[in-house]
């Protein structure tokens, strides 16, 4: 092998920045260039309005799936900061959330929803997007600013007097990138949104399929309910459509608890019906957890602990019968577990397991204490 074939110094390395790197490895960023890096997209942009609510300065987000396959996501916040309006000290401006990764990182701790992979944000939808286009309703004037394949074609300009405030983003997927189906879909959308509120009592949120005339009406996701909800809802899943659904109690056992020690809350809601195999949805901070992990673990602890304690001393089992099994106690199970906290631990990269002996120690403690107590509680008339 000669001399030129094995050496390597610097000018063999590519260094790709910002947006050039976004668009050079995209499934880097988004997941894929496929349908679930079309809909993360969705989430990047979705993900920041979302937190608007959450953070109490916006009151609902509304998305739509636009007919010429565009998707505008617009929340009633007050505006994102225009840094030609002289917006300092308001964080990252309009250019450099769409410009810069990083540049508007996610809100961290219980009061925030991780929506992006990896807290790029704004900017990654926009340079993997042949189109974008930005308005900003804030302190009476509407700003406009619009973006072809990440690169901005003029500064934002003003556009004349404003209505209320806000930010409207809408986008157009770069065929490009993503190939000639760049359509979401409506129920996977619908699927994300839904939860969100579920989990989210203060959500409101609303998606709107514009693709197909006359059927374009907006479906709200909103749930005072919470977890309680969300189980309901999927026991009716559960039943459809041609497995009854048979529930052993007809109100749905819920509660919220906050614990120092994890801290960090917990809500759970949980109901048995007659048949079926057990299903446990776990979550930490408003993101699934399909491996589990220490808030299910200590789910699972505390429904134990208390269906045993009340066999015991209901005399279902005598002194010398075993516990019930997790195999007994889980069938015809619907739950919801919800832990949000400060500090999550997570395992691996896909976040899909939480850790932490003390958030198990904590969810088995308010599970077996609360749902004790519910059980103790003689039926009423």
């Amino acid at each position: 092998m000669s001399e030129e074939a094995v050496r390597y110094d610097g000018s063999h390395i590519q260094v790709l920045e910002g947006l050039e790197a976004i668009r050079k490895r995209p499934g880097m960023y988004v997941g894929s260039t496929g349908e679930r890096g079309l809909h993360q997209l969705v989430y990047e942009v979705a993900g920041r309005a979302v937190n608007e609510v959450l953070a109490g300065r916006a009151g609902s987000v509304e998305v739509a799936l636009m007919s010429d396959g565009g998707v505008r996501v617009t929340d009633d916040g007050p505006g994102i900061p225009v840094e030609a309006a002289g917006s300092v000290g308001a964080g990252p401006d309009l250019e450099a959330l769409l410009t810069r990764p990083y540049a508007g990182a996610e809100p961290g701790g219980r009061h925030a929803v991780p929506m992006s992979l990896f807290g790029t944000g704004l900017c990654v939808t926009n340079a993997l997007s042949s189109r974008l286009t930005a308005e900003v309703r804030r302190a009476g004037v509407r700003w406009v600013q619009e973006y072809v394949r990440g690169v901005a074609l003029t500064p934002p300009t003003i556009a004349g007097p404003a209505t209320g405030t806000g930010t409207t983003i809408a986008f157009w997927p770069d065929a490009g990138i993503f190939g000639t189906e760049t359509q979401c879909s409506y129920a996977v959308l619908a699927d994300h949104f839904r939860q969100l509120a579920f989990l989210n009592r203060c959500m409101d949120i609303t998606l709107t399929d514009e693709r197909t005339p006359g059927l374009s009406r907006p479906v709200r996701f909103h749930s005072p309910g919470g977890a309680r909800d969300f189980v309901a809802f999927l026991d009716e899943k559960r039943g459809a459509p041609a497995t009854p659904f048979t529930p052993t109690h007809p109100d749905v056992f819920g509660f919220e608890w906050e614990d120092v020690r994890m801290a960090g809350t917990v809500e759970v809601a949980l109901r048995w019906c007659g048949s079926g195999e057990e299903r446990v949805e776990g979550f930490a901070n408003s993101r699934p957890t399909p491996e589990g992990g220490a808030h299910v673990e200590g789910f699972r602890d505390g429904v134990a602990a208390a269906v045993n304690a009340y066999a015991r001393q209901r005399r279902l089992l005598t002194p010398a019968d075993p516990d019930f099994g997790a195999d007994r106690i889980g069938k015809g199970l619907t739950a919801v577990v919800s832990v949000k906290l400060d500090h999550p631990e997570f395992h691996g990269a896909t976040n899909g397991r939480l850790g932490g002996a003390v958030v198990r120690v904590c969810v088995a403690q308010a599970v077996r204490d609360r749902l004790g107590a519910s059980m103790d509680r003689p039926a009423g008339p």
